[in-house]
């Protein structure tokens, strides 16, 4: 596979460095056959398949986010953690997954971004947060499912 994806057409574009769904990523890219790029900051291991290009950006601050906004857009869905790169995706026209099977709509990032606002300042100011629930099986489900039906709305 070429290393950047064409400007149309369904594509996997994935946050890899701390993805823990990149192993499910592959197989429904493998039966749906839609090509994947799987960008980090540093070299992951990644299976020989045609469909599977790995993109290493560098460690420079949101490197790899920068990659994968400059290279969303209609038909790609993007599988991320980071609340302000899905916005930046939504905006191009990309869809956005979280590992967790949660979908950023445009309808939800505003939200999600103040919500996200809020918790950094409660940090900074010293409280003491509980960290995400540790991922689940069903985190895992959810996650396939919501990667079918992005895909199948992609198309």
């Amino acid at each position: 596979m070429t290393e950047t994806p064409t400007a149309t057409g369904r594509r996997i574009l994935v946050d890899a460095d701390a993805c823990p769904v990149k192993d499910e990523v592959y197989k429904v890219a493998w039966r749906l056959e839609v090509p994947v790029w799987i960008v980090s900051n540093s070299h992951l291991r990644v299976p020989q398949h045609p469909l599977l290009n790995r993109i290493v950006v560098g460690d420079g601050f949101d490197a790899a986010d920068d990659w994968i906004a400059d290279n969303a857009g209609p038909g790609a869905v993007v599988v991320t953690a980071d609340i302000l790169l899905a916005d930046r995706v939504l905006k191009a026209g990309a869809q956005a997954i979280a590992p967790t099977g949660k979908p950023f709509t445009t309808s939800s990032i505003g939200a999600a971004i103040a919500t996200r606002a809020i918790m950094a300042d409660l940090r900074a100011s010293g409280d003491q947060l509980g960290g995400p629930a540790a991922f689940s099986k069903a985190d895992r489900s959810r996650f396939l499912q919501a990667l079918d039906t992005a895909l199948v709305r992609a198309r």
